[in-house]
C-alpha cells in the first residue's frame, strides 16, 4: 500500500480503502459467501489498538525486547525483513535483492516457544505433512554441547555449538561468522575488511547451503581446549550469526561442508572416528568425510569409547572444568518486527532521556498514524517527519520525549486477526474469551503453503502466547490445514507485482461470474497449481449455455415418469453422478472431478433426451440445477426459477443419493488373452461363467489371438474379467 501511494500519489489509506471497496464488490459479484457482518480492517485503530495492547503485556513480561543486530534489509520497500521473508536471499514480497545491515530494532522472544512449537505439533494430526516438516527444519532442534576455545594471548573465548563434541580432537581451524563481534579485532587491515564487508553482503543475497563456501583467514589463533593445541581462525561466508553461536569448530574429516571448505584452502585434514567395526583412514587417503559414529581414535583419554558414550562424557568433561556444557539450539531466531515504513501498526513506546524506553499507557491507545505524512521511500521511517506525532512527554516523568518511529511488521497483524473475526466489534477487549471458547479451535483452515514458516508459525506462535495471557483457552489455532495450490500465468505465480493478474471484473464482464468461478474449480484440484488459460474459461462458458438451454427448453414439461430404458438409463447416471459429487464434497474436495461428472451427465442426458418421460426430463432438470448450485449459483438460481420453483436453490436439501437407482443393469467385461486386453463384453450382471467363455471367445477383436491355438485354460471372475490363456 505504501509503495502503491508512492508510485501514484496520494495515501496509503486510500489506496488501501479504496482496494478494499474494490475487492469486496468483486468478491460480492463472484457470490463467495462470507458473512460481512464480522468484516474488519486491521489498518483501523480499532483493530490495531488491540494489537498495541497485547505488544505492551509482551514487553511487560520480556517477551518484547529491543537489540542491535543485523537485519536483512530490503532496499525496494526500504525496510527490515525477517529471517521468514528472505527467499533464496530475495524479498518475498518484492523479489528484490537483500542486504545486510545493523540496525536496532524491536523483538517478539518466540525463541521462547521453540520446544512448545515442536511438542504441539503432536496435536496437529490433520495439517499436510509437509508443512509440520518445513516447520520442524525451520526451528531445527539440535542437542549438543557448547565449547569455549580461549583466544591465543587474550581472555576472550569463542563459543562454539557442535552436535558432535565426539569429533572434537579432529577440529584443525575455528570458523567464525562475517558479523562475529571478533572480526572487528582479529581483522586489522582496511583491504581485508573491505573483503569481509563483501562477504557479508554476498552471504545477505544468498541460500547459505548453496552458495560457494568462501573463506578468509585471519592470522589469530585459538587455544584448543582439549588438546591445548593452537588452532587457526577463518572468517566463512556459510558461518551464521542468527544460528548457534555464529562461529563453529571445522572438523573436514567428519562433516561434509568442512571437509570441503578446508580442502579448498588447504586446512588440515584429521580423522578421530572409526567405524566400530573397521579400521582408521589415513588423511592421505581420506577421499570424503566419515559421517556415522563409531569408535574414538587420536582423541587423550577418550581413545577407544563408542561416540556416543564419549559425547556424554566429553560433555560433562567440559561442564566440570567450566569451558563448556551440554546444551540445545535452534535454528528459530527470535522475530524481527521493526519496519521502517509508515503503513503499519505504531509500536507503542516512548523514548525518555531520564526513563529510558517507557510504554504508552494503556488508556493511550490507540496511538495513531498521523494523517499528515510525507511519504517518499527513502531513508528512514516517515514517521521521524512528524514533529506532531514523534515530540511527545514522557509518561513516567513529563520529559519531553520521542515516539518511536518504526511500525510493526504487517505479519503481527495476520497473526491473530481470526481471533477478531470471532467478536469483530469488542471495544473493550481483543475479544471475549467465552466467545473465543465456542469458536476456537478453527475446524477447517485453508492456505498456502507459501506461508509454512510465515502466517501458519507466526499464528502458532501467538496462539500459544494469548494462552499464557490467559485470554484463550486453546494452544493451536486450527485442528485442520488444507494448502491450496497457487495460480499460475505466462509460467509464473499470478501476482501484482509481476504484472500477470488477470481480473476478476475482466472475467465476468466477458465471461459471466459462474464461468469464472467455474473454470477455477474446473481446471486443477484444489491442492495442485492452477495453469489459468483463457480459452478453458470459454469452454466452461460453453457448457453452461448448454445446461441453461436443456433446462429452459424442457422447463414447461410435465407429467409422469414412465420408467422405460431411456428413463431408468437418466436415473442411473443422474444418481451415479450424486453419489459420485457428494464424495467429492465430503471427502476429497476434488470440485474438478464433479464439474467433470456434471460434464458427464449432461452429454448422457441430452443423448437420452427425445425418450425421455415429461416427469423424468422434470426430475433430472431439478437436481442437475440443484447440483450445479454450488459451482455457478446465479445460473443455477435462474434456472431453478424458470423451473417453478420458489426461494433460494441453495437453501434446498442435497439430492438424496439412491444405490439402487445408480445401479448398473449390466456389466461390461474387459476380455484378455495371455494377460493382454484384447476387448470387451457387454452382458447383464450374473452371466454364467460358461456363457462368458464362449461369448468372450467369439468376440471379433479376439479371434484373430486365439485362431489355430492352442486355448490352455478360461480364467473368468463373473462380472469382472475373463482372461484365455493359450499356446
Amino acid at each position: 500500500a505504501e509503495n502503491a501511494a508512492i508510485r501514484e500519489g496520494g495515501h496509503p489509506r486510500e489506496v488501501t480503502e479504496r482496494n478494499i471497496v474494490a475487492i469486496r464488490r468483486q468478491m460480492k459479484r463472484m457470490g463467495w459467501s462470507i458473512d460481512w457482518s464480522r468484516e474488519l480492517s486491521t489498518h483501523e485503530p480499532e483493530y490495531y489498538r488491540w494489537t498495541q495492547w497485547i505488544f505492551l503485556q509482551l514487553f511487560e513480561r520480556g517477551l518484547a525486547y529491543k537489540r542491535e543486530a543485523p537485519v536483512n534489509w530490503c532496499p525496494v520497500d526500504q525496510t527490515v525483513l525477517a529471517n521468514e521473508q528472505v527467499i533464496d536471499g530475495h524479498c518475498e514480497r518484492c523479489g528484490a535483492l537483500v542486504e545486510s545491515r545493523v540496525l536496532a530494532q524491536w523483538y517478539f522472544k518466540i525463541t521462547d516457544y521453540a520446544q512448545r512449537l515442536l511438542d504441539d505439533m503432536e496435536l496437529l494430526e490433520d495439517w499436510p505433512e509437509r508443512v509440520l516438516a518445513m516447520q520442524r527444519n525451520w526451528i531445527g532442534r539440535s542437542e549438543g554441547a557448547e565449547v569455549d576455545f580461549q583466544l591465543d594471548g587474550a581472555s576472550d573465548r569463542i563459543r562454539v555449538f557442535t552436535t558432535r563434541i565426539d569429533t572434537i580432537y579432529g577440529a584443525t581451524c575455528l570458523i567464525i561468522a562475517p558479523e562475529h563481534p571478533l572480526v572487528e579485532r582479529l581483522v586489522t587491515d582496511e583491504e581485508e575488511r573491505l573483503k569481509v564487508k563483501e562477504m557479508i553482503d554476498t552471504t545477505a543475497r544468498q541460500d547459505p547451503g548453496n552458495a560457494q563456501k568462501l573463506g578468509l583467514p585471519t592470522g589469530g589463533f585459538a587455544i584448543h581446549p582439549f588438546s591445548g593445541e593452537k588452532v587457526p581462525i577463518w572468517i566463512g561466508n556459510f558461518v551464521l550469526m542468527s544460528y548457534g553461536t555464529g562461529a563453529i569448530m571445522a572438523v573436514p574429516a567428519h562433516d561434509e561442508r568442512d571437509f570441503e571448505f578446508c580442502k579448498s584452502y588447504g586446512i588440515p585434514i584429521q580423522p578421530v572416528i572409526r567405524p566400530a567395526d573397521g579400521e582408521l583412514t589415513g588423511a592421505a587417503d581420506l577421499q570424503e568425510p566419515f559421517l556415522e559414529d563409531g569408535i574414538l581414535e587420536n582423541s587423550g583419554e577418550w581413545s577407544g569409547l563408542p561416540s556416543a558414550e564419549a559425547r556424554k562424557k566429553m560433555a560433562g568433561f567440559a561442564a566440570a572444568h567450566g569451558f563448556g556444557n551440554e546444551s540445545i539450539t535452534y535454528r528459530l531466531k527470535d522475530w524481527g518486527i521493526s519496519r521502517q515504513r509508515f503503513w503499519g501498526t505504531p509500536i507503542p513506546m516512548i523514548y525518555c532521556p531520564q526513563c529510558g524506553i517507557v510504554p504508552v499507557p494503556e488508556n493511550e491507545l490507540p496511538v495513531v498514524l498521523p494523517s499528515d505524512v510525507k511519504i517518499t521511500g527513502k531513508g528512514r521511517s516517515p514517521l521521524e517527519s512528524v514533529e506532531s506525532f514523534i515530540n511527545v512527554p514522557c509518561p513516567s516523568c513529563g520529559t519531553p520525549g520521542r515516539r518511536e518511529s518504526d511500525t510493526m511488521d504487517t505479519f503481527v497483524d495476520s497473526s491473530w486477526y481470526f481471533y477478531r473475526y470471532a467478536d469483530p466489534h469488542n471495544g473493550s477487549a481483543p475479544f471475549d474469551p467465552e466467545t473465543i471458547g465456542r469458536w476456537f479451535p478453527i475446524d477447517q483452515y485453508i492456505g498456502g503453503v507459501e506461508h509454512a514458516i510465515l502466517h501458519l508459525i507466526y499464528s502458532r506462535f501467538w496462539t500459544k502466547m494469548m494462552r499464557d495471557l490467559g485470554l484463550i483457552q486453546n494452544c493451536e489455532p486450527t485442528k485442520r490445514l488444507f494448502t491450496q495450490g497457487m495460480v499460475i500465468k505466462d509460467g509464473a505465480k499470478m501476482s501484482k507485482n509481476l504484472g500477470n493478474v488477470v481480473s476478476p471484473d475482466e472475467m465476468v464482464e466477458k465471461f459471466g461470474a459462474d464461468s469464472a468461478r467455474l473454470y477455477s474449480l474446473f481446471a486443477a484440484p484444489p491442492d495442485r497449481d492452477l495453469d489459468w488459460q483463457e480459452e478453458g474459461v470459454s469452454g466452461i462458458n460453453r457448457f453452461l449455455a448448454r445446461v441453461f438451454r436443456f433446462v429452459t427448453r424442457n422447463a414447461g414439461n410435465d407429467g409422469k415418469t414412465e420408467m422405460h430404458d431411456a428413463d431408468r438409463a437418466a436415473f442411473r447416471k443422474l444418481h451415479q453422478s450424486i453419489g459420485k459429487i457428494t464424495e467429492d464434497f465430503d471427502n476429497r474436495w476434488h470440485f474438478n472431478t464433479s464439474i467433470a461428472g456434471l460434464m458427464e451427465l449432461l452429454n448422457e442426458l441430452c443423448t437420452l433426451e427425445p425418450r425421455l418421460s415429461p416427469g423424468a426430463i422434470r426430475e433430472v432438470s431439478l437436481r442437475l440445477t440443484q447440483m450445479l448450485a454450488p459451482f455457478a449459483p446465479y445460473t443455477a438460481q435462474e434456472l431453478w426459477e424458470t423451473l417453478g420453483q420458489a426461494g433460494p436453490v441453495f437453501r434446498q436439501s442435497w439430492p438424496a443419493f439412491d444405490p439402487d437407482l445408480a445401479k448398473e443393469e449390466s456389466a461390461e467385461i474387459p476380455v484378455q488373452v495371455n494377460g493382454k486386453l484384447r476387448g470387451h463384453l457387454r452382458v447383464p450382471f450374473g452371466t454364467s461363467r460358461k456363457e462368458l467363455e464362449g461369448l468372450a471367445s467369439g468376440l471379433d477383436k479376439v479371434q484373430p489371438f486365439v485362431s489355430g491355438k492352442q486355448i490352455v485354460k478360461v480364467v473368468v471372475i463373473p462380472d469382472k474379467l475373463v482372461n484365455i490363456v493359450v499356446k
